[in-house]
């Protein structure tokens, strides 16, 4: 980015800063996947965190800082506890005292809960090797095409003893399964939902579902007797919802006083809510903390810490090749599994074009709409040339929503961030190849 972008940026931010704290309008940082994605992202994360600081955007009204997640409810599912490393309420896996609060919740001893487990990654990885898992159950992912170095993935699937897939649709990573299992897709289902501001909304179900499908918790809940699991496993996501609200009580993301009747009410709540807390159920009344470091941060002399970050340099490309960047389109979601089914969007974008700036396009000698392949030591993909000066000079950019041989994340590279572990979407050395078609 130019020195001077830089520079431009930083001052309307401090002059946007300035105005809202003499009653202007406020200020909001907001990030997405892209600087996230990176094998340094938890450093460039770090670093906006760090300027929203210096600026005094945390705590002030509708201001601050946020970072979208890639799927609807991405937050509300860490709430839950749905990492490797956590329990309920963003509690600490590995720490004795939150294990033990868990575990009388969930009625069972302490010492059968796990210790952390593999990450994302790594767990693909070590799929059916000696040491890994020999069967792996997948819900609602579709890691044949949205994972990174996607055909070691695919290998790595061919070795499990048994795999199974819940899902709505036959994706791609259903259709290497031994049993997929028909579920609910998220208009068929009842819960809740927590959005970027923290707010916890109910969900309800929109329409009826088809007559063998069946929601997940009920498939946990079976699951879970006849393996005669210790514990309840409720299918009722009210019952869940209550179960939650216990296991999360007094952690950094505590429901326990969230009332299932007040959200159903409308009622505008937002974690943390310790029981207590609960206010007169009624649309557009506030419950629980809607600003975050209003009083101060979680830190035991309550002040903001700034944490130092450094540049790390990418290490240099041949002169022939171009950095890949992954993402989205507007018409379609995540793997494509869903809205490559809808005609509309299929016809407004049918295949994986390949952004790329006339200037770099003529230096591989590649022409608006030729077929290109894009390769490195990891597979190829195929895809046509959209010229375009959006594009940066040394950089190409590919949608990762299509199978087969459209699949960017043939070319990605299964390299994490060292804290977050999140893998390396957003840059792959690649090299182009124009295709010469037949007249």
């Amino acid at each position: 980015v130019p020195a001077e972008q830089i520079r431009h940026t930083a001052r309307a931010l401090a002059q946007a800063a300035s105005e809202a704290k003499a009653g202007g309008k406020p200020v909001y940082i907001l990030t997405g996947r892209g600087i996230e994605q990176h094998s340094n992202g938890t450093d460039t994360v770090t670093a906006a965190i760090n300027l929203a600081l210096l600026l005094g955007l945390p705590g002030t009204l509708a201001g601050g800082y946020g970072t979208i997640t890639g799927q609807g409810n991405g937050q509300g599912g860490r709430e839950h506890g749905q990492k490797c490393d956590q329990l309920p309420g963003y509690r600490k896996i590995t720490d004795p005292e939150h294990r033990a609060q868990v575990a009388r919740v969930w009625g069972v001893d302490p010492e059968t809960i796990p210790g952390p487990g593999l990450p994302a990654v790594e767990l693909l990885d070590a799929l059916g090797t000696p040491t890994g898992p020999r069967m792996l159950m997948v819900h609602g992912a579709n890691p044949v095409i949205s994972a990174p170095d996607a055909s070691r993935v695919i290998h790595a699937l061919s070795r499990l003893d048994f795999l199974v897939v819940c899902d709505f649709f036959l994706s791609e990573t259903a259709a290497q399964a031994d049993l997929v299992l028909p579920v609910l897709q998220w208009a068929e289902e009842e819960g809740s939902m927590t959005n970027l501001e923290g707010r916890i909304l109910r969900r309800r179900a929109a329409l009826a579902a088809p007559e063998h499908a069946r929601g997940e918790l009920w498939i946990l809940a079976q699951l879970a007797q006849r393996l005669d699991a210790p514990g309840h496993f409720s299918p009722d996501p009210r019952e869940v919802f209550e179960e939650l609200k216990l296991a999360s009580a007094g952690g950094l993301a505590d429901y326990s006083g969230v009332r299932w009747d007040d959200l159903d009410a409308g009622a505008a709540i937002y974690w943390p809510c310790p029981a207590g807390t609960e206010v007169k159920a009624e649309r557009g009344i506030r419950n629980g903390t809607p600003r975050l470091f209003l009083n101060g941060f979680a830190h035991a002399d309550r002040r903001a810490v700034l944490v130092p970050v450094a540049f790390q340099p990418e290490p240099r490309m041949s002169k022939s090749a171009v950095s890949l960047v992954t993402g989205r389109l507007l018409e379609h979601y995540q793997s494509g599994a869903q809205t490559r089914r809808v005609p509309e969007l299929v016809q407004a974008a049918p295949e994986p074009l390949l952004e790329i700036h006339p200037a770099t396009a003529l230096a591989h000698r590649i022409v608006q709409g030729q077929k290109v392949v894009i390769s490195n030591e990891r597979g190829e993909v195929t895809a046509r040339a959209r010229l375009t000066v959006d594009a940066r000079l040394d950089t190409v950019f590919l949608p990762f929503h299509y199978p087969d041989s459209g699949t960017a994340n043939l070319l990605t590279e299964a390299k994490v961030d060292p804290h977050s572990k999140m893998p390396e979407f957003k840059h792959a050395h690649v090299s182009l190849s124009a295709v010469k078609e037949e007249q």
